[in-house]
């Protein structure tokens, strides 16, 4: 964590606790404000992994984020949030990819345990023909490079890992309807394990992999991973923006007219 995280915001809600073997990252969240962290190193490709426990008990109004992005106005990302609920509800895992600026591609899922009793790991897998994002291994949604069908794919700009705690109780949780509980407060996520070493890294105006080959630059789905990725679709999502024609009423966006 200290060789490969910096600490971005918090005033001392976000830290870094342990020696060089074995090492935690918390973020937390008040009435004041909440924290964040950043990777200190860019990539373009790779698998990034993390392990997080989040917020346990009251956690409506809460969202912990983990993704990749650039920076600027075009920017890319790749996004994981976590929005909290009241006790004994399931959290929603909401996904969403930018390209150039532009992001409208939502994705909700349920989780199939409670990410706040144990260690997780949440990946996304990045490279020239798609994004897969992961769940302990598991793929819940992939998005294809489908450049030469004029459907843009973020390929050229080099991210960094973020992750973030902060309060959206105007949204997270039903819509706004379920506020943030206060008395509950601090609310802390943890984090352990960071993961890029298969990742590429960018330096300036190219980029170098940590292995002569790198097998995630050309890894795909094979047909268990295919399986895999139908079941959670089936059982777990709750939302996807290729299913809500009410919110595109001139038609769906084109990469939807393709099975996932």
């Amino acid at each position: 964590m200290y060789q490969d995280i910096e600490i971005l915001w918090g005033e001392g809600r976000a830290r870094i606790l342990g020696n060089n073997y074995a090492q935690i990252l918390t973020l937390s969240l008040d009435k004041s404000s909440g924290s964040g962290f950043r990777s200190r190193h860019q990539f373009l490709f790779g698998k990034i992994d993390i392990k997080l426990k989040l917020i346990p008990g009251n956690s409506a109004g809460t969202v912990t984020a983990y993704y990749l992005s650039s920076l600027g106005y075009a920017h890319d990302e790749i996004d994981f949030e976590f929005l909290g609920n009241l006790s004994g509800d399931p959290y929603t895992v909401h996904t969403n990819i930018f390209t150039q600026g532009k992001g409208n591609r939502e994705e909700q899922f349920h989780l199939w345990f409670d990410p706040t009793r144990n260690f997780h790991t949440y990946s996304i897998l990045w490279n020239p023909l798609s994004i897969i994002f992961l769940v302990d291994g598991v793929p819940i949604r992939e998005f294809k490079n489908r450049e030469s069908l004029g459907i843009p794919f973020p390929k050229n700009q080099a991210m960094r890992v973020y992750s973030s705690l902060w309060n959206a109780d105007d949204w997270a949780t039903r819509g706004g309807l379920v506020k943030t509980n206060w008395t509950q407060a601090p609310f802390t996520a943890i984090y352990r394990d960071f993961n890029a070493h298969q990742a590429c890294v960018w330096t300036s105006s190219s980029f170098s992999c940590s292995s002569k080959y790198n097998p995630w630059l050309r890894y795909s789905l094979d047909a268990i991973g295919r399986a895999r990725l139908r079941w959670v679709r089936r059982n777990y999502m709750i939302y996807s923006y290729c299913s809500d024609t009410h919110r595109f009423p001139q038609g769906l966006p084109p990469e939807c007219s393709f099975p996932s």
